[in-house]
């Protein structure tokens, strides 16, 4: 029995240390974002917490015998390593190497803990007294597992620093040795991940492209692209770059220094870390400001934050896709039908017509931003044609999908913003046929806006869809609240716990002919 309790209370700790690991690599290794997750997410109090310290203060109490204290943590530390080893992540902890290196020095602090309670307080000496406080130092340091990665995290920063600019030094090496090589910028608030794919579509038509892969829009996420998949013959290199504070993208700009730039969007994301607006624009730009003499800017001035922002450090391109007195290039003529979209891009002294099995002015819009790329890189009309006919919708960015059961899905579960939901909401007003059903978990990380702009989403639910189902509790106060401003019938409101409990009221209630809308998917971090 003393032997067993210890055993299975390291197991937890061990279990936990892993799932704290796995929220601090979803917060990118930042330790500042990682506490703001916690201030946030309430986890420090959470159920098993919270019963894990009552347990802690009962065996540490005189009149509560050892055995007693022992059966306690015992039962606690076996349930929840079961709960631990079932839980079902979106995105589960990646064993990387700088993950490995932060767990093995969390598991030696975490040792050293444990055997240094046992050894101070085991007055008694004997092996049982040592067993029965070794244990319950291990429940103590599952309390503290959070803090214990903190450290962790802390000890490694001058490690991963110094392997950092090793990575770093690497990939500059490789890219001084490709002086031809074009490389073109992405950024923007939103955007950025489907006009790059269309690029990359694009301009193979007529180059060796090589874009970077999936969400690799860091600078260490760039870095290893160049690393692992830049090739000597490669012509063309598409860099995605993503920010979560001020001075990110000039970060990978003094890396990778970009010849051309799109800036797709400025808008109210990630307000919890850039605290304005006016940061997100000054960081959207830092891509348009580190542009060499001779390089070129593409801007979207459908967003007034781009509009308003002078660039007169390089050639600037504005496109729009509903047009505004300073863009070159815009869209008319847009045509929706079930085989897509038809579309005529006028600019630079031309018009182009187009079709592309894309739906949503933003798609068109990103399409927009690509196409001039190609334009000044020379590729021709009918490759162009031939390329945006052939593009594929990005998934779970406005993906159109049919069931067998006669059901249209409109997939936005990848991330969801005020601009883009109130773009995938216009879309699903367009299906007629039958009920418009959106699911969605409400928008994440606005800032003080969180809960405006969550109700003002509520509110565009209300107008655009005959269902809604509400998932989780994050905003559903904010959501349900918009809806009911709204006017929609009570019956037709759903809200529900988890996804899971969303495809079952959907199934009840979904039939041929009706369209669902999946706007976003909250990660780990905010359940």
């Amino acid at each position: 029995m003393f032997y067993i309790v210890p055993l299975f209370a390291i197991i937890n700790m061990f279990l936990e240390l892993k799932r704290d690991l796995m929220m601090l690599q979803q917060n990118s290794y930042r330790n500042e974002r990682y506490m703001r997750w916690l201030r946030g997410s309430q986890d420090t109090t959470s159920t098993s917490r919270l019963i894990a310290i009552a347990i802690l203060f009962l065996s540490l109490t005189s009149f509560c015998p050892n055995f007693i204290g022992a059966y306690l943590i015992l039962l606690f530390s076996v349930f929840n390593s079961f709960r631990l080893i079932k839980a079902k992540y979106k995105k589960p902890l990646v064993f990387t190497n700088r993950a490995r290196r932060i767990y093995i020095v969390a598991s030696i602090l975490a040792i050293i803990l444990i055997c240094v309670g046992a050894f101070a307080f085991g007055i008694s000496g004997d092996i049982k007294s040592l067993l029965s406080t070794s244990a319950v130092v291990a429940l103590g340091t599952y309390i503290a597992s959070h803090v214990i990665i903190y450290i962790a995290n802390i000890l490694l920063a001058p490690v991963e620093k110094h392997i950092n600019n090793g990575y770093y030094n690497d990939a500059a090496r490789i890219l001084s040795s490709m002086p031809d090589l074009k490389i073109i910028g992405i950024t923007g608030s939103y955007g950025k991940t489907s006009t790059k794919h269309y690029l990359h579509r694009i301009l193979s038509e007529k180059y060796d492209v090589l874009m970077t892969p999936g969400s690799f829009n860091t600078t260490l996420g760039v870095i290893r692209t160049i690393r692992e998949y830049l090739k000597p013959y490669n012509e063309v290199f598409i860099v995605e770059m993503g920010a979560k504070q001020q001075g990110d993208i000039k970060e990978i700009c003094d890396l990778v220094k970009p010849y051309m730039g799109i800036v797709t969007a400025v808008g109210e994301q990630h307000l919890e870390s850039f605290k304005s607006i006016e940061n997100v624009q000054r960081t959207k730009f830092e891509l348009i400001d580190a542009l060499p003499q001779n390089g070129v800017g593409i801007v979207n001035d459908d967003f007034p934050y781009v509009a308003n922002r002078k660039v007169d450090n390089v050639e600037c391109i504005r496109y729009a896709v509903n047009g505004t007195k300073n863009a070159t290039y815009t869209a008319k003529d847009i045509v929706y039908d079930e085989t897509g979209t038809q579309f005529t891009i006028v600019g630079g002294g031309k018009e182009l017509r187009l079709h592309t099995r894309l739906v949503g002015e933003c798609n068109i819009s990103n399409l927009i931003a690509a196409v001039i790329i190609a334009l000044r890189l020379d590729v021709p009309d009918e490759k162009i044609r031939y390329a945006v006919e052939k593009i594929e919708q990005v998934e779970h960015r406005l993906n159109l999908k049919r069931t067998p059961g006669g059901i249209t899905i409109i997939d936005d579960a990848f991330n969801s913003n005020p601009t883009g939901s109130k773009m995938a909401m216009d879309v699903l007003s367009r299906f007629n046929k039958g009920k418009r059903i959106v699911i969605t978990p409400g928008m994440i990380e606005l800032g003080d806006k969180q809960y405006e702009l969550n109700e003002a989403l509520g509110v565009k639910i209300a107008e655009c869809a005959d269902v809604a189902i509400i998932v989780g509790e994050y905003n559903k106060e904010a959501l349900l609240n918009g809806i009911k401003q709204g006017k929609m019938n009570k019956e037709n409101v759903h809200a529900v716990a988890s996804f899971n409990d969303a495809q079952r009221v959907l199934v009840s209630i979904a039939k041929a002919g009706d369209t669902v809308l999946y706007e976003n998917d909250l990660p780990d971090t905010f359940k």
